[in-house]
Protein backbone atom coordinates (compact mmCIF):
# COMPACT_ATOMS: atom_id res chain seq x y z
CA UNK A 1 0.00 0.00 0.00
CA UNK A 2 0.81 3.58 -0.55
CA UNK A 3 2.08 5.31 1.90
CA UNK A 4 3.72 8.97 2.98
CA UNK A 5 6.71 9.12 5.25
CA UNK A 6 4.00 11.16 7.34
CA UNK A 7 1.48 8.42 7.69
CA UNK A 8 4.01 6.21 8.67
CA UNK A 9 5.18 8.01 11.28
CA UNK A 10 1.66 7.94 13.02
CA UNK A 11 0.95 4.05 11.87
CA UNK A 12 4.19 3.62 13.60
CA UNK A 13 3.18 5.50 16.83
CA UNK A 14 -0.14 3.96 17.04
CA UNK A 15 0.88 0.15 16.73
CA UNK A 16 3.46 1.42 19.58
CA UNK A 17 0.07 1.72 21.72
CA UNK A 18 0.84 6.09 21.85
CA UNK A 19 -2.47 7.69 22.42
CA UNK A 20 -1.54 11.48 23.54
CA UNK A 21 1.35 12.84 22.31
CA UNK A 22 2.48 16.43 23.49
CA UNK A 23 3.92 19.46 20.84
CA UNK A 24 4.23 22.41 18.42
CA UNK A 25 3.61 22.80 15.01
CA UNK A 26 6.16 24.44 12.75
CA UNK A 27 7.02 24.65 9.06
CA UNK A 28 10.22 21.40 9.10
CA UNK A 29 7.32 18.81 10.92
CA UNK A 30 3.85 20.50 9.26
CA UNK A 31 3.64 16.94 6.81
CA UNK A 32 3.38 15.16 10.07
CA UNK A 33 0.79 17.53 11.67
CA UNK A 34 -1.15 17.42 8.51
CA UNK A 35 -1.12 13.54 8.78
CA UNK A 36 -1.87 13.45 12.38
CA UNK A 37 -5.92 14.16 11.55
CA UNK A 38 -6.57 10.83 10.22
CA UNK A 39 -5.29 8.93 13.28
CA UNK A 40 -6.62 8.67 16.55
CA UNK A 41 -4.04 10.15 18.73
CA UNK A 42 -4.71 12.90 20.81
CA UNK A 43 -2.45 16.01 20.39
CA UNK A 44 -1.68 18.64 23.62
CA UNK A 45 -0.43 21.74 22.01
CA UNK A 46 1.77 23.14 24.45
CA UNK A 47 3.03 26.99 25.13
CA UNK A 48 6.53 26.16 24.70
CA UNK A 49 8.53 23.09 23.81
CA UNK A 50 10.42 22.56 27.07
CA UNK A 51 6.83 21.68 28.39
CA UNK A 52 6.25 19.49 25.66
CA UNK A 53 9.26 17.17 26.65
CA UNK A 54 8.18 17.64 30.25
CA UNK A 55 4.82 16.46 29.84
CA UNK A 56 5.92 13.09 28.37
CA UNK A 57 8.21 12.78 30.97
CA UNK A 58 5.30 13.46 33.35
CA UNK A 59 3.09 11.01 31.22
CA UNK A 60 6.12 8.46 31.63
CA UNK A 61 6.64 8.58 35.11
CA UNK A 62 2.72 8.26 35.68
CA UNK A 63 1.97 5.46 33.35
CA UNK A 64 5.07 3.58 33.28
CA UNK A 65 4.63 3.95 29.49
CA UNK A 66 6.74 5.72 26.89
CA UNK A 67 5.74 9.08 26.54
CA UNK A 68 5.88 11.23 23.24
CA UNK A 69 7.02 14.93 22.39
CA UNK A 70 7.38 16.52 18.80
CA UNK A 71 8.50 19.96 17.55
CA UNK A 72 9.72 21.30 14.32
CA UNK A 73 13.12 22.40 13.35
CA UNK A 74 15.45 24.97 15.18
CA UNK A 75 14.43 26.57 17.77
CA UNK A 76 11.53 24.04 18.59
CA UNK A 77 13.77 21.01 18.90
CA UNK A 78 16.33 23.23 20.96
CA UNK A 79 13.63 24.37 23.52
CA UNK A 80 13.02 20.23 23.94
CA UNK A 81 16.84 20.04 25.21
CA UNK A 82 15.98 20.68 28.77
CA UNK A 83 13.30 18.10 28.85
CA UNK A 84 15.37 15.76 27.69
CA UNK A 85 18.18 16.07 29.94
CA UNK A 86 15.78 16.00 32.68
CA UNK A 87 14.57 12.72 31.87
CA UNK A 88 17.83 11.35 31.01
CA UNK A 89 19.25 12.12 34.30
CA UNK A 90 15.95 10.60 36.24
CA UNK A 91 16.07 7.29 33.40
CA UNK A 92 12.63 8.20 32.00
CA UNK A 93 11.45 6.52 28.93
CA UNK A 94 10.69 9.03 26.10
CA UNK A 95 10.75 9.89 22.45
CA UNK A 96 11.08 12.92 21.04
CA UNK A 97 10.67 13.42 17.64
CA UNK A 98 11.36 16.54 15.74
CA UNK A 99 11.07 18.15 11.99
CA UNK A 100 14.47 18.68 9.87
CA UNK A 101 14.87 20.86 7.13
CA UNK A 102 14.96 18.68 3.39
CA UNK A 103 17.86 16.56 3.19
CA UNK A 104 19.29 18.51 0.46
CA UNK A 105 19.79 21.55 3.05
CA UNK A 106 21.51 20.27 5.66
CA UNK A 107 24.77 21.77 6.28
CA UNK A 108 24.17 24.73 4.15
CA UNK A 109 22.84 27.24 7.43
CA UNK A 110 18.87 26.63 6.24
CA UNK A 111 16.58 28.67 7.88
CA UNK A 112 15.64 26.84 11.18
CA UNK A 113 18.50 24.39 10.82
CA UNK A 114 20.02 23.12 13.52
CA UNK A 115 22.19 19.67 14.37
CA UNK A 116 19.83 18.48 16.88
CA UNK A 117 21.06 14.89 16.97
CA UNK A 118 24.66 15.87 17.94
CA UNK A 119 23.23 18.88 20.47
CA UNK A 120 21.42 15.66 22.12
CA UNK A 121 23.58 13.03 21.85
CA UNK A 122 25.15 13.70 25.21
CA UNK A 123 21.73 13.49 26.64
CA UNK A 124 19.99 10.72 24.99
CA UNK A 125 20.33 6.86 24.91
CA UNK A 126 20.67 7.27 21.09
CA UNK A 127 19.12 9.25 18.40
CA UNK A 128 18.15 9.24 14.94
CA UNK A 129 18.45 11.27 11.70
CA UNK A 130 16.00 9.85 9.35
CA UNK A 131 15.89 10.66 5.48
CA UNK A 132 14.17 8.34 4.06
CA UNK A 133 10.09 7.38 4.75
CA UNK A 134 11.63 3.84 3.89
CA UNK A 135 12.89 3.86 7.16
CA UNK A 136 10.55 6.04 9.91
CA UNK A 137 9.17 2.85 10.67
CA UNK A 138 11.92 0.82 11.68
CA UNK A 139 13.65 3.89 13.72
CA UNK A 140 9.94 4.35 15.81
CA UNK A 141 10.25 0.42 16.59
CA UNK A 142 14.06 0.75 17.65
CA UNK A 143 13.55 4.08 19.27
CA UNK A 144 10.51 2.97 21.38
CA UNK A 145 12.76 -0.76 22.44
CA UNK A 146 15.50 1.55 23.17
CA UNK A 147 13.38 4.19 25.85
CA UNK A 148 11.58 1.24 27.42
CA UNK A 149 14.36 -1.53 27.58
CA UNK A 150 17.32 -2.41 29.98
CA UNK A 151 17.50 1.80 31.58
CA UNK A 152 14.98 3.19 30.48
CA UNK A 153 15.72 6.63 29.15
CA UNK A 154 14.89 8.59 26.32
CA UNK A 155 14.98 8.76 22.45
CA UNK A 156 15.28 11.45 19.63
CA UNK A 157 14.10 10.65 15.85
CA UNK A 158 14.84 13.88 13.59
CA UNK A 159 13.19 13.49 10.01
CA UNK A 160 13.61 15.58 7.20
CA UNK A 161 11.10 17.10 5.68
CA UNK A 162 11.77 15.47 2.26
CA UNK A 163 11.16 11.64 4.23
CA UNK A 164 7.72 13.00 5.89
CA UNK A 165 6.76 14.24 2.30
CA UNK A 166 7.52 11.15 -0.08
CA UNK A 167 5.61 8.53 -0.89
CA UNK A 168 6.56 4.59 -0.77
CA UNK A 169 5.35 0.96 -0.74
CA UNK A 170 4.19 0.58 2.80
CA UNK A 171 4.30 -2.73 4.34
CA UNK A 172 4.61 -2.48 8.59
CA UNK A 173 7.97 -4.59 9.64
CA UNK A 174 6.89 -7.10 12.52
CA UNK A 175 10.22 -8.84 12.82
CA UNK A 176 11.81 -9.16 16.02
CA UNK A 177 14.36 -5.90 16.81
CA UNK A 178 17.89 -6.60 17.03
CA UNK A 179 20.30 -4.22 17.78
CA UNK A 180 24.08 -5.36 17.28
CA UNK A 181 25.88 -4.11 20.79
CA UNK A 182 22.86 -3.71 22.30
CA UNK A 183 22.32 -5.76 25.65
CA UNK A 184 19.91 -5.41 28.08
CA UNK A 185 20.32 -9.34 29.39
CA UNK A 186 23.21 -8.73 31.35
CA UNK A 187 23.57 -10.75 34.34
CA UNK A 188 25.76 -11.45 37.46
CA UNK A 189 27.42 -14.52 37.63
CA UNK A 190 26.87 -17.56 40.71
CA UNK A 191 29.73 -16.13 42.34
CA UNK A 192 28.85 -13.40 43.12
CA UNK A 193 25.45 -13.92 44.40
CA UNK A 194 27.50 -16.46 46.68
CA UNK A 195 29.35 -13.21 47.83
CA UNK A 196 26.51 -11.44 48.04
CA UNK A 197 24.56 -13.79 50.57
CA UNK A 198 27.73 -14.35 52.48
CA UNK A 199 27.55 -10.38 53.07
CA UNK A 200 23.60 -10.32 53.93
CA UNK A 201 23.49 -13.36 56.30
CA UNK A 202 26.53 -12.45 58.48
CA UNK A 203 25.58 -8.47 58.63
CA UNK A 204 24.28 -6.76 62.14
CA UNK A 205 24.57 -2.98 61.01
CA UNK A 206 22.79 -3.12 57.96
CA UNK A 207 20.46 -1.03 56.01
CA UNK A 208 18.91 -1.02 52.19
CA UNK A 209 19.05 1.99 50.33
CA UNK A 210 15.84 1.77 47.82
CA UNK A 211 16.23 4.15 44.79
CA UNK A 212 14.07 4.78 41.61
CA UNK A 213 15.10 1.50 40.14
CA UNK A 214 12.47 -0.33 42.36
CA UNK A 215 9.51 1.86 40.67
CA UNK A 216 10.78 0.99 37.65
CA UNK A 217 11.05 -2.68 38.00
CA UNK A 218 7.85 -3.08 39.53
CA UNK A 219 9.73 -4.76 42.44
CA UNK A 220 8.31 -3.13 45.20
CA UNK A 221 6.84 -6.65 46.56
CA UNK A 222 10.02 -8.48 46.25
CA UNK A 223 11.80 -5.56 48.38
CA UNK A 224 9.06 -5.94 50.77
CA UNK A 225 9.41 -9.55 51.06
CA UNK A 226 13.32 -8.95 51.28
CA UNK A 227 12.60 -6.62 53.89
CA UNK A 228 10.62 -8.60 56.06
CA UNK A 229 12.89 -11.51 55.85
CA UNK A 230 15.71 -9.86 56.56
CA UNK A 231 14.51 -7.23 58.97
CA UNK A 232 16.61 -4.71 57.42
CA UNK A 233 15.72 -1.40 57.55
CA UNK A 234 15.04 0.86 54.08
CA UNK A 235 16.59 4.50 53.24
CA UNK A 236 15.27 6.07 50.56
CA UNK A 237 16.65 8.20 47.78
CA UNK A 238 14.30 11.07 46.73
CA UNK A 239 13.22 9.65 43.43
CA UNK A 240 12.74 6.15 44.69
CA UNK A 241 10.06 7.74 47.55
CA UNK A 242 6.87 5.12 47.04
CA UNK A 243 8.86 2.29 45.88
CA UNK A 244 8.21 1.29 49.77
CA UNK A 245 5.52 2.32 51.76
CA UNK A 246 6.54 5.36 54.23
CA UNK A 247 3.87 3.80 56.67
CA UNK A 248 5.97 0.72 57.43
CA UNK A 249 8.18 0.07 60.23
CA UNK A 250 11.16 -0.05 58.42
CA UNK A 251 10.87 2.50 56.59
CA UNK A 252 13.95 5.16 57.90
CA UNK A 253 12.39 7.93 55.49
CA UNK A 254 14.82 9.87 53.18
CA UNK A 255 18.49 9.96 53.16
CA UNK A 256 20.73 12.42 52.04
CA UNK A 257 21.45 15.89 51.76
CA UNK A 258 17.60 16.95 53.34
CA UNK A 259 17.28 13.23 54.65
CA UNK A 260 16.46 12.23 58.04
CA UNK A 261 19.23 12.81 60.28
CA UNK A 262 18.81 9.34 61.89
CA UNK A 263 19.10 7.70 58.33
CA UNK A 264 21.95 9.79 57.66
CA UNK A 265 23.84 8.88 60.94
CA UNK A 266 22.42 5.16 60.51
CA UNK A 267 24.08 4.84 56.89
CA UNK A 268 27.67 6.28 58.30
CA UNK A 269 27.37 3.12 61.23
CA UNK A 270 26.08 0.57 59.03
CA UNK A 271 28.60 -2.50 58.58
CA UNK A 272 26.56 -3.20 55.18
CA UNK A 273 24.79 -1.34 52.29
CA UNK A 274 22.28 -2.49 49.92
CA UNK A 275 21.84 -0.42 47.14
CA UNK A 276 18.28 -1.41 45.16
CA UNK A 277 18.36 0.58 41.55
CA UNK A 278 19.92 3.58 43.14
CA UNK A 279 23.22 5.39 41.68
CA UNK A 280 25.13 6.75 44.81
CA UNK A 281 24.86 10.44 43.61
CA UNK A 282 27.02 13.30 45.43
CA UNK A 283 23.55 14.84 47.13
CA UNK A 284 23.38 11.16 48.83
CA UNK A 285 26.48 10.33 49.96
CA UNK A 286 28.39 13.47 50.85
CA UNK A 287 32.07 13.62 51.16
CA UNK A 288 32.75 10.32 49.46
CA UNK A 289 35.88 9.65 51.21
CA UNK A 290 34.25 9.68 54.54
CA UNK A 291 31.34 7.80 52.87
CA UNK A 292 30.19 4.51 55.25
CA UNK A 293 33.75 3.74 56.07
CA UNK A 294 32.83 1.07 57.95
CA UNK A 295 30.07 -0.90 55.42
CA UNK A 296 30.48 -3.25 52.94
CA UNK A 297 28.69 -2.58 49.89
CA UNK A 298 26.54 -4.39 47.43
CA UNK A 299 25.13 -2.56 44.43
CA UNK A 300 21.71 -3.74 42.20
CA UNK A 301 21.39 -2.52 39.26
CA UNK A 302 20.33 -2.87 35.84
CA UNK A 303 22.82 -0.71 34.56
CA UNK A 304 26.45 -2.23 34.92
CA UNK A 305 27.90 1.69 34.23
CA UNK A 306 26.79 2.61 37.66
CA UNK A 307 28.48 -0.50 39.55
CA UNK A 308 31.43 1.01 41.24
CA UNK A 309 31.54 4.40 38.82
CA UNK A 310 30.71 6.73 42.22
CA UNK A 311 31.32 4.33 45.25
CA UNK A 312 33.36 1.28 45.13
CA UNK A 313 31.41 -1.89 46.09
CA UNK A 314 32.55 -5.62 47.65
CA UNK A 315 29.64 -6.81 45.14
CA UNK A 316 27.78 -5.94 41.82
CA UNK A 317 24.63 -7.76 40.79
CA UNK A 318 23.79 -6.32 37.59
CA UNK A 319 20.44 -7.12 36.33
CA UNK A 320 16.48 -6.50 36.57
CA UNK A 321 15.69 -5.41 40.37
CA UNK A 322 12.92 -8.22 40.61
CA UNK A 323 14.92 -10.51 39.22
CA UNK A 324 17.74 -10.33 41.51
CA UNK A 325 15.77 -10.30 44.13
CA UNK A 326 13.95 -13.37 43.80
CA UNK A 327 17.05 -15.33 43.29
CA UNK A 328 18.81 -13.29 46.88
CA UNK A 329 15.46 -14.29 49.11
CA UNK A 330 15.31 -17.43 47.62
CA UNK A 331 18.88 -18.26 49.05
CA UNK A 332 19.55 -16.29 51.99
CA UNK A 333 18.82 -16.65 55.88
CA UNK A 334 15.63 -15.11 57.66
CA UNK A 335 16.80 -13.64 60.50
CA UNK A 336 16.21 -10.53 63.67
CA UNK A 337 18.63 -7.54 63.94
CA UNK A 338 16.38 -6.29 67.01
CA UNK A 339 19.93 -4.62 68.42
CA UNK A 340 20.22 -2.76 65.36
CA UNK A 341 17.32 -1.14 65.08
CA UNK A 342 16.83 -0.39 68.85
CA UNK A 343 19.94 1.41 68.31
CA UNK A 344 17.99 3.45 65.34
CA UNK A 345 14.95 4.58 67.07
CA UNK A 346 17.26 5.59 70.01
CA UNK A 347 18.91 7.89 67.23
CA UNK A 348 16.08 9.56 66.36
CA UNK A 349 15.03 10.33 69.80
CA UNK A 350 13.59 13.70 70.12
CA UNK A 351 14.43 14.15 66.24
CA UNK A 352 11.64 11.63 65.42
CA UNK A 353 8.90 14.58 66.84
CA UNK A 354 9.28 16.23 63.34
CA UNK A 355 9.94 20.21 62.58
CA UNK A 356 6.32 20.39 61.72
CA UNK A 357 5.55 20.09 65.30
CA UNK A 358 8.55 22.90 66.46
CA UNK A 359 7.08 25.38 64.22
CA UNK A 360 4.77 27.39 66.19
CA UNK A 361 0.94 27.81 64.57
CA UNK A 362 0.67 31.46 65.43
CA UNK A 363 -1.43 32.21 62.56
CA UNK A 364 1.64 32.54 60.72
CA UNK A 365 2.17 29.67 57.68
CA UNK A 366 4.71 27.62 57.42
CA UNK A 367 5.66 25.56 54.10
CA UNK A 368 6.07 22.77 55.86
CA UNK A 369 2.35 23.29 57.78
CA UNK A 370 0.81 23.35 54.35
CA UNK A 371 2.81 20.00 53.18
CA UNK A 372 1.76 18.47 56.54
CA UNK A 373 -1.72 19.46 56.08
CA UNK A 374 -2.00 18.80 52.13
CA UNK A 375 -0.55 14.93 53.20
CA UNK A 376 -3.06 14.59 55.74
CA UNK A 377 -5.95 15.67 53.68
CA UNK A 378 -5.71 14.20 50.49
CA UNK A 379 -5.86 10.01 49.88
CA UNK A 380 -2.63 7.47 50.06
CA UNK A 381 -3.21 7.61 45.95
CA UNK A 382 -2.93 11.11 44.97
CA UNK A 383 0.07 12.20 42.97
CA UNK A 384 2.07 15.00 44.01
CA UNK A 385 4.00 16.51 40.79
CA UNK A 386 6.75 18.67 42.48
CA UNK A 387 8.74 21.51 41.10
CA UNK A 388 12.91 22.14 42.37
CA UNK A 389 13.77 24.14 45.46
CA UNK A 390 13.10 24.15 49.19
CA UNK A 391 9.19 23.39 48.52
CA UNK A 392 10.33 20.08 46.96
CA UNK A 393 12.57 18.95 49.84
CA UNK A 394 9.88 19.94 52.44
CA UNK A 395 7.21 18.13 49.95
CA UNK A 396 9.85 14.77 50.62
CA UNK A 397 9.79 15.27 54.48
CA UNK A 398 6.40 16.09 55.20
CA UNK A 399 4.27 14.26 52.85
CA UNK A 400 4.30 10.07 52.85
CA UNK A 401 4.05 8.33 50.09
CA UNK A 402 3.02 4.55 50.05
CA UNK A 403 3.08 3.96 46.53
CA UNK A 404 4.57 3.89 43.37
CA UNK A 405 4.38 6.64 40.90
CA UNK A 406 2.75 8.73 43.62
CA UNK A 407 5.79 11.33 43.33
CA UNK A 408 6.87 13.04 40.65
CA UNK A 409 9.61 14.97 40.49
CA UNK A 410 13.02 16.13 38.57
CA UNK A 411 15.97 14.83 40.73
CA UNK A 412 19.16 14.97 38.70
CA UNK A 413 19.22 17.54 36.31
CA UNK A 414 16.97 19.91 38.96
CA UNK A 415 14.66 21.26 37.04
CA UNK A 416 12.84 24.30 37.65
CA UNK A 417 9.43 24.58 36.16
CA UNK A 418 9.44 20.69 35.70
CA UNK A 419 6.34 20.31 37.76
CA UNK A 420 3.06 22.26 35.92
CA UNK A 421 4.04 20.44 32.31
CA UNK A 422 4.51 17.10 34.40
CA UNK A 423 1.40 17.22 36.16
CA UNK A 424 -0.31 17.62 32.38
CA UNK A 425 1.30 14.57 31.43
CA UNK A 426 0.64 12.52 34.32
CA UNK A 427 -3.47 14.36 34.01
CA UNK A 428 -3.36 12.12 30.23
CA UNK A 429 -1.61 9.10 31.83
CA UNK A 430 -3.83 9.13 34.88
CA UNK A 431 -7.23 10.70 33.99
CA UNK A 432 -8.61 9.10 37.40
CA UNK A 433 -5.98 10.03 39.64
CA UNK A 434 -6.30 13.04 42.19
CA UNK A 435 -3.19 15.25 41.07
CA UNK A 436 -1.21 17.95 43.15
CA UNK A 437 1.29 20.12 41.43
CA UNK A 438 3.68 21.78 44.69
CA UNK A 439 5.95 24.79 43.19
CA UNK A 440 7.87 27.75 44.62
CA UNK A 441 7.16 30.91 43.34
CA UNK A 442 10.20 31.19 40.85
CA UNK A 443 9.76 27.59 39.29
CA UNK A 444 6.41 28.17 38.59
CA UNK A 445 6.80 31.34 37.09
CA UNK A 446 9.27 29.37 34.49
CA UNK A 447 6.39 27.49 33.10
CA UNK A 448 2.90 29.09 34.21
CA UNK A 449 1.88 29.52 30.42
CA UNK A 450 0.98 26.27 30.32
CA UNK A 451 -2.09 27.11 32.14
CA UNK A 452 -3.58 28.09 29.22
CA UNK A 453 -3.23 24.25 28.00
CA UNK A 454 -5.04 23.34 30.74
CA UNK A 455 -7.80 25.44 29.71
CA UNK A 456 -8.18 24.83 26.28
CA UNK A 457 -7.96 20.90 27.20
CA UNK A 458 -9.86 21.19 29.92
CA UNK A 459 -8.02 19.41 32.48
CA UNK A 460 -8.32 19.54 36.42
CA UNK A 461 -5.20 20.06 38.31
CA UNK A 462 -4.50 21.36 41.97
CA UNK A 463 -1.77 24.28 41.93
CA UNK A 464 0.01 24.63 45.55
CA UNK A 465 2.59 27.77 44.71
CA UNK A 466 4.15 27.82 47.79
CA UNK A 467 5.27 31.63 47.77
CA UNK A 468 8.28 32.76 50.08
CA UNK A 469 9.34 35.88 47.97
CA UNK A 470 12.41 34.50 47.06
CA UNK A 471 14.10 31.63 44.95
CA UNK A 472 14.15 29.94 47.84
CA UNK A 473 16.56 27.05 47.87
CA UNK A 474 19.29 29.66 46.68
CA UNK A 475 18.41 32.09 49.19
CA UNK A 476 18.91 29.33 51.73
CA UNK A 477 22.47 29.01 50.90
CA UNK A 478 23.47 32.32 50.53
CA UNK A 479 21.48 32.46 54.41
CA UNK A 480 24.01 29.97 55.28
CA UNK A 481 27.25 30.52 53.57
CA UNK A 482 27.30 33.96 52.03
CA UNK A 483 26.08 36.11 54.93
CA UNK A 484 22.98 36.74 54.14
CA UNK A 485 23.74 38.40 50.89
CA UNK A 486 20.60 38.12 49.09
CA UNK A 487 21.97 38.57 45.69
CA UNK A 488 19.23 37.98 42.76
CA UNK A 489 17.21 35.82 45.03
CA UNK A 490 14.44 38.17 45.87
CA UNK A 491 11.77 37.59 43.39
CA UNK A 492 8.16 39.45 42.64
CA UNK A 493 5.03 37.18 42.08
CA UNK A 494 1.99 38.66 39.49
CA UNK A 495 -1.22 37.91 41.94
CA UNK A 496 -1.90 34.67 41.04
CA UNK A 497 -5.49 34.66 41.55
CA UNK A 498 -5.71 37.14 38.60
CA UNK A 499 -3.40 35.19 36.67
CA UNK A 500 -6.02 32.24 37.25
CA UNK A 501 -8.84 34.15 36.09
CA UNK A 502 -7.23 35.25 32.94
CA UNK A 503 -6.88 31.62 31.64
CA UNK A 504 -10.65 31.23 32.82
CA UNK A 505 -9.44 29.14 35.60
CA UNK A 506 -10.00 29.12 39.65
CA UNK A 507 -7.75 30.75 42.47
CA UNK A 508 -7.36 31.61 45.70
CA UNK A 509 -4.95 33.05 48.30
CA UNK A 510 -3.86 31.26 51.87
CA UNK A 511 -2.23 33.44 54.60
CA UNK A 512 -2.66 31.34 57.72
CA UNK A 513 -2.59 27.77 59.20
CA UNK A 514 -6.47 27.59 59.80
CA UNK A 515 -7.20 28.49 56.18
CA UNK A 516 -5.73 25.82 54.79
CA UNK A 517 -8.06 23.19 55.20
CA UNK A 518 -11.11 25.07 53.39
CA UNK A 519 -8.69 25.84 50.78
CA UNK A 520 -7.70 22.24 49.75
CA UNK A 521 -11.48 21.41 50.32
CA UNK A 522 -12.34 24.08 47.67
CA UNK A 523 -9.58 22.69 45.31
CA UNK A 524 -10.65 19.55 45.18
CA UNK A 525 -13.94 20.50 45.06
CA UNK A 526 -13.14 22.56 42.03
CA UNK A 527 -14.24 21.31 38.41
CA UNK A 528 -11.75 23.38 36.53
CA UNK A 529 -7.49 23.59 37.40
CA UNK A 530 -7.01 25.34 40.85
CA UNK A 531 -4.07 27.51 41.63
CA UNK A 532 -3.76 28.31 45.69
CA UNK A 533 -1.36 31.14 46.48
CA UNK A 534 0.26 29.72 50.11
CA UNK A 535 1.71 33.15 51.62
CA UNK A 536 4.60 31.45 53.56
CA UNK A 537 6.84 32.47 55.58
CA UNK A 538 9.98 34.29 53.80
CA UNK A 539 12.87 33.10 55.51
CA UNK A 540 12.27 29.21 56.56
CA UNK A 541 15.22 26.46 55.61
CA UNK A 542 14.90 22.88 54.74
CA UNK A 543 16.42 20.67 57.67
CA UNK A 544 18.63 19.19 58.34
CA UNK A 545 21.08 20.17 55.47
CA UNK A 546 24.63 18.40 54.48
CA UNK A 547 26.97 21.00 53.05
CA UNK A 548 28.33 20.66 49.93
CA UNK A 549 31.19 18.71 50.04
CA UNK A 550 30.73 17.35 53.96
CA UNK A 551 30.52 14.42 55.85
CA UNK A 552 26.99 12.58 55.71
CA UNK A 553 26.51 12.68 59.47
CA UNK A 554 27.60 16.74 59.65
CA UNK A 555 24.21 18.24 58.75
CA UNK A 556 23.29 21.29 59.75
CA UNK A 557 20.05 21.30 62.24
CA UNK A 558 17.04 23.37 62.87
CA UNK A 559 18.08 26.16 65.57
CA UNK A 560 16.39 25.71 68.77
CA UNK A 561 12.76 27.19 68.82
CA UNK A 562 14.28 30.17 71.18
CA UNK A 563 16.24 30.92 68.01
CA UNK A 564 13.49 30.39 65.27
CA UNK A 565 13.71 32.75 62.62
CA UNK A 566 11.08 35.42 63.35
CA UNK A 567 8.22 35.40 60.93
CA UNK A 568 8.41 37.51 57.73
CA UNK A 569 5.86 37.06 55.46
CA UNK A 570 4.74 40.70 54.24
CA UNK A 571 7.07 42.77 51.96
CA UNK A 572 6.17 46.00 49.89
CA UNK A 573 5.38 42.96 46.82
CA UNK A 574 3.39 40.93 49.14
CA UNK A 575 1.00 42.48 50.66
CA UNK A 576 -1.04 40.78 53.61
CA UNK A 577 -3.99 39.19 51.64
CA UNK A 578 -6.57 37.15 53.14
CA UNK A 579 -8.04 33.61 51.68
CA UNK A 580 -10.01 34.83 48.76
CA UNK A 581 -12.14 31.88 47.73
CA UNK A 582 -12.81 31.70 43.63
CA UNK A 583 -16.41 33.32 42.67
CA UNK A 584 -16.82 30.59 39.85
CA UNK A 585 -16.28 27.65 43.30
CA UNK A 586 -18.70 29.67 45.59
CA UNK A 587 -21.49 30.18 43.35
CA UNK A 588 -21.43 26.41 42.26
CA UNK A 589 -20.96 25.21 45.57
CA UNK A 590 -23.08 27.91 47.66
CA UNK A 591 -20.33 27.94 49.91
CA UNK A 592 -19.84 31.23 52.34
CA UNK A 593 -16.51 32.68 51.06
CA UNK A 594 -13.42 31.53 53.11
Amino acid sequence: MKRRGAQILWEALTREGVDTVFGYPGGAILPAYDAMLDYDIHHVLVRHEQGAAHMADGYARASGKVGVAIATSGPGATNLVTGIATAMLDSSPIVCITGQVPEAMIGKDAFQEVDVTGITQPITKHNYLVTRAEDIDRTVREAFYIARSGRPGPVLIDITKNAQQAEIDYQPDEAPIRLPGYRTDLAAVAEEYEHAIELIDRAERPVILAGQGVIHSVAGAEVLEFVEKSEMPVAMTLLGLGGFPASHPLNLGMMGMHGESWVNQAIQEADLLLSFGMRFDDRVTGKLAAYAPRARKIHIDIDPAEISKNVAVDVGLVGDLKQVLRQLIAAMAGRKRPGWLDYIDGLKGHAAVRDIQRLPDTGHLWAAHVIHDLWRLTGRDTIVVTDVGQHQMWEAQYYKHDAPRTLITSGGLGTMGFALPAAIGARFARPEAEIWVIAGDGGFQMTAAELSTCAQEGIKLNIAIINNGYLGMVRQWQEFFYQRRYAATPILSPDYLKLAQAHGLDGMVVSSRAEVPRAVEMARSSAATMVVDFRVEQEDSVYPMVPAGAELHEMIRRPEESALPSPVRQSKDRPDTPVRAPTSAIAETGRDEL
